[in-house]
Parts: structure tokens; C-alpha cells; sequence
């Protein structure tokens, strides 16, 4: 299909977005990451079938909001593309989504306790995360999303919300630009790992609204100091390879 192909720097910076995230221990061999088209409207950019530390420039393909694909791969798709499609397709404001199953967000998952930021650094997580339950939409799955009505179901979980938390699954997160969604993945880990250690040791006093969202406005304005030491971390990269 002849559509017009994203800029090289966005494909580029999606790669990077795959090993960051790999890197920090947010994805393993599964997970993925994705980012609107920057000129094609009702399409966005993943990757293939493929480990998201082992994603290369000729991987990233180019897909509806239903899940096709719009540029030549002979490569299978993810499964879980409809967590990117649908989520784009109601949330008009988000240009990047990332799913994971980072080990210590689970098991606010699996007990429908919110993550609400316990440091400035979560401050995203102000309005805390979403909930999402399967077996409300589909009943007895394989918990993944793996359809077009899943996908929607889960959009809807997810609301305005900046992360949704998927009982026996992991957690999607969103945000306005391909930086802030992964910095959102890593520390939405973050905090959970501080939030079960804190609720150890006695009650939480968790940032309020005001707190939340001031520390969420000072953040953003810092990824990009932390996006260059996450490349700085991996080394040197072919991102043809």
C-alpha cells in the first residue's frame, strides 16, 4: 500500500523507545511501545512481532486504529496491537502508548488498589490509575487483548486517566509525546515499587492534586535530560541491527 512514510527521526526515536524500555526492565521479550504517524491521520507506528530489545528501523510498521497494516511487513503483527488503535481512536489527545508487565505494578493489578504518586516523580498519577477487568468484557480469556472489542473495552477503562492498571495482565500507560509515555512506564514501576515498600511501614501520605499536578508540569519539562541518559545507557547502537 503507497502511504507516506513517518519522518526517520520519529522511527528512530521508536526504536530508541523499545531498548529504553527493555533497558530499565519495563518490557522483557514482550511488551510493546507505539506513536501516532506524524503525517498520516487514523494510523500509528509499532513494531512488529518482535522483542522490544531487539527492535530495528525496518520493524516499525505503519497501522490503522483497526489494526492493519498500512506499509509493506512481512513480519507478524503483535497480538495486542488493538491496545494502541483503540486507544488513539478515543483519546485524540495522546501521541504514545506503552504496554508492559512490569513486576512490581501487578500487584496493584491483581487487588484493584490504585497507584497514586508517592513522589514528585509520579506526579502523572495524580488523578491515580485506572482499573481494567476482562472478564467484564470478554468473560474467560487468555487476558490478552486481542481484538478490536477488548480494545475498546480497555480504552473506556482507561479514560482520561494517564495509566490502567489490567488484573492478571500488567498496565498500558499514555502520554502527549513518545519521551513522556516512556518516562510514565518507568516510573509509574517506580512508584508502585515505593508504594508497596511504603505500605510496609505505616499510612502513605500521597501528593495531593495541586502537589501532583505541579510536580507532573516540572517533570515534563526535565524528560528530556533523562531521555538522553537512557540512550547514553545503551551504548552504541545500530539501530539497523
Amino acid at each position: 500500500m503507497d502511504i507516506k512514510p513517518p519522518a526517520a527521526d520519529l522511527v528512530d526515536r521508536l526504536v530508541y523507545a523499545n531498548r529504553i524500555l527493555y533497558d530499565q526492565n519495563i518490557v522483557d521479550g514482550l511488551g510493546h511501545v507505539s506513536v501516532r504517524h506524524d503525517s498520516v491521520p487514523g494510523a500509528f507506528l509499532l513494531s512488529c512481532n518482535r522483542a522490544p530489545g531487539m527492535v530495528r528501523r525496518r520493524d516499525i510498521t505503519t497501522y490503522d486504529y483497526d489494526g492493519n497494516a498500512l506499509s509493506d511487513q512481512a513480519e507478524r503483527p503483535y497480538l495486542e496491537r488493538f491496545i494502541h488503535g483503540e486507544i488513539y481512536r478515543s483519546r485524540p489527545d495522546v501521541v504514545a502508548v506503552v504496554h508492559s508487565h512490569s513486576q512490581n505494578v501487578i500487584p496493584f493489578a491483581i487487588t484493584r488498589n490504585m497507584l497514586k504518586p508517592v513522589f514528585h516523580m509520579s506526579g502523572f498519577l495524580g488523578e491515580g490509575s485506572a482499573h481494567f477487568e476482562i472478564r467484564e468484557a470478554g468473560g474467560n480469556t487468555d487476558m490478552l487483548i486481542r481484538s478490536a472489542y477488548l480494545g475498546e473495552a480497555l480504552a473506556k477503562s482507561l479514560g482520561s486517566k494517564s495509566c490502567v492498571l489490567m488484573r492478571g495482565h500488567g498496565s498500558t500507560v499514555v502520554g502527549t509525546s513518545l519521551e513522556q509515555a516512556v518516562y510514565r512506564a518507568i516510573y509509574a514501576e517506580v512508584n508502585a515499587k515505593l508504594q508497596l515498600a511504603g505500605a510496609g511501614l505505616g499510612e502513605i501520605t500521597f501528593l495531593n492534586k495541586e502537589e501532583a499536578q505541579l510536580s507532573s508540569d516540572m517533570n515534563d519539562g526535565q524528560i528530556p535530560r533523562s531521555w538522553s541518559l537512557w540512550i547514553r545507557r545503551l551504548g552504541v547502537v545500530d539501530l539497523d541491527q
